[in-house]
Parts: structure tokens; C-alpha cells; sequence
């Protein structure tokens, strides 16, 4: 049985890094850029957010007796293939995690007017997950 406190942290985490990154959105690109501390901090924040979406699904997987992901991306699949994630969803969240690897492997090939970019568009993507989660398992 899903540990509904361990979820509702995490999507607490989700929720506060969300609200913590709409603040950057207010930024102009030049004021983003000017200060690497916006997007250091940005960038990090989207990984540990990232991460949070994966702690999810593999408590969810886990406990539920849903098979055994062999990647990150395979914990997308199996949550939405399981009826915990819209289908039209599914390469969103993939794509997360694939920013999510790129921040943690290949943090110096990341431009700061990309991590801008996503705190400017993608934002919604990390509710629509805590959405589909809620709608779920509460």
C-alpha cells in the first residue's frame, strides 16, 4: 500500500520549489543572466524537483507491486501505462528526467538562457504530474 505522507512531502517539495521558481519568472532574461545565482539556483531546483517526480513513482511502483524500472524513464512508463499519468503526458516527463540526468552528468554543457527558458514555460509541466498523482492516490 502507497505511503500517502511520503507522497504528500514530496509533492510538497514539488509545490514549494514551484512557487519558489514562478518568483524567477518575473525576472527579465538580462536579470536572470546577470546573476549566476538565479540560475544555479534554478537549475538546481529543477533537479531536485526531477527528482522528487522520481521518488514518486518509484514509491508508487514499489509499493504498489508494479514491476521493477530499470531506468528513471521506465518509472514514467510504468506509471503511465498503469493509468497514474495522462498518456499525453508521458514524453514530458521523460523529457524532465532527461534535463534532470544533463543537470547532475552534463551540468556544463546546460545553457542559462535554456534553464530561463523552462522556468519561463515549463513550470505547469510539474503541476500537471502532482495533479495527475493527487487525482490518483488521494
Amino acid at each position: 500500500m502507497v505511503n500517502n505522507n511520503k507522497i504528500r512531502q514530496r509533492i510538497n517539495i514539488l509545490q514549494k520549489n514551484i512557487k519558489f521558481l514562478e518568483s524567477m519568472r518575473q525576472m527579465s532574461v538580462d536579470e536572470f543572466l546577470t546573476d549566476p545565482r538565479n540560475y544555479l539556483s534554478a537549475t538546481r531546483i529543477l533537479q531536485i524537483s526531477v527528482e522528487a517526480m522520481i521518488d514518486i513513482a518509484n514509491h508508487i511502483i514499489a509499493r504498489e507491486g508494479l514491476g521493477v524500472p530499470q531506468s528513471y524513464h521506465d518509472a514514467i512508463k510504468i506509471l503511465t501505462r498503469e493509468g497514474y499519468l495522462q498518456n499525453d503526458k508521458e514524453a514530458t516527463f521523460r523529457a524532465m528526467i532527461r534535463f534532470r540526468n544533463r543537470a547532475v552528468h552534463m551540468y556544463d554543457e546546460i545553457d542559462e538562457r535554456e534553464i530561463y527558458r523552462i522556468v519561463g514555460e515549463h513550470l505547469g509541466d510539474f503541476q500537471a504530474y502532482i495533479d495527475s498523482i493527487i487525482k490518483r492516490c488521494f
